[in-house]
């Protein structure tokens, strides 16, 4: 028999899930207190099976399959649980079914604690304005519910990933075709991101582990710092080695290079990072407090950059 509680790790070879059990598994205080169950769809996956060796359990469940979840909860006592934004124009309706059912079936097996991936409620913060970003308020929604519950729970609200400058926010090649860059959105130049390389989650969550009960109910607007957008071109000019210009671009001009699926709801939460605060008006004591409480090193944006090899060619 073991005293170590299970934690169960929902989407352990991604990001978050992956960061939370690492950081677990590699932490002596943790590590002796929480046994891992891992998570994932597939578990020959290479990270999960990396997972195992490192002594975690391996569960194969999937969101979209409710009835994969009373296996992969069965003995939870805490339990590290997301649901990923679809880009189809139905994630309200997908993330709900999923992150329902596994809040449900986690109650009925009896489990403790759960930490939720959620989010700032953008409908709720601009007072009914921001009606389209889906992404963002049913994370919040379900956090509701989960409060609502019979069962303990903390809250985990992850600012914008360092990881999107890779992908849909990297900069493309100046119009006037000139070697310079151009980094283009809604944002005015001191509009500020909280921003955070997400392979950092467990850094948030394991202050979480170490003390549940001090941290019941709390929220935790995760971001390593808050960069202006005109910071985040002169960190993208230092390190690239060429330079980059914020552009402003208005509301409708903005809209068109946006995937059509999502544009309303990627539109949304620009207007809502700019115009009320990513997570509302206390923006800047809340990701205060909750970097305070953090556990091990975080990663700023320029080391980000660095060890990420960013480039522009």
């Amino acid at each position: 028999m073991t005293d170590k509680k299970l934690l169960v790790v929902f989407g352990a070879t991604g990001n978050q899930g992956g960061s939370v059990a690492h950081t677990v598994l590699s932490d002596p205080e943790l590590s002796g207190r929480y046994q891992i169950r891992a998570v994932t769809r597939n578990t020959s996956n290479p990270k999960a099976q990396e997972l195992k060796t490192k002594g975690a359990e391996l569960a194969a469940a999937d969101l979209d399959d409710a009835s994969s979840l009373p296996a992969a909860l069965k003995g939870a006592n805490f339990v590290f649980a997301l649901t990923n934004t679809t880009y189809d124009g139905k994630t309200r309706e997908t993330e709900t079914r999923q992150a329902k059912a596994l809040v449900d079936e986690a109650i009925k097996q009896g489990v403790e604690y759960i930490i939720w991936s959620s989010m700032t409620h953008p409908f709720k913060v601009s007072g009914g304005k921001l009606k389209n970003a889906q992404h963002f308020d049913v994370k919040a929604e379900i956090e509701e519910y989960i409060r609502a519950q019979p069962i303990k729970a903390a809250f985990f609200a992850p600012g914008s990933f360092m990881q999107n400058y890779f992908t849909n926010q990297t900069p493309h090649p100046s119009p006037a075709n000139d070697g310079t860059y151009v980094f283009a959105n809604i944002m005015k130049p001191e509009s500020r991101w909280p921003l955070i390389d997400i392979t950092d989650t467990g850094a948030w969550i394991a202050p979480i582990l170490a003390e549940p009960d001090k941290y019941e109910g709390k929220f935790f607007a995760a971001a390593e710092g808050l960069y202006s957008v005109r910071e985040i071109a002169e960190t993208m000019s230092k390190v690239s080695g060429k330079t980059v210009t914020h552009v402003y671009l208005e509301e409708d001009v903005y809209k068109g290079y946006l995937p059509e699926a999502s544009r309303d709801m990627l539109l949304d939460m620009y207007v809502l990072a700019r115009d009320y605060g990513y997570y509302g008006e206390n923006m800047e004591k809340d990701v205060q407090w909750a970097r305070d409480q953090t556990r091990g090193k975080l990663t700023g944006l320029e080391e980000f950059f660095r060890k990420s090899g960013f480039k522009l060619d």
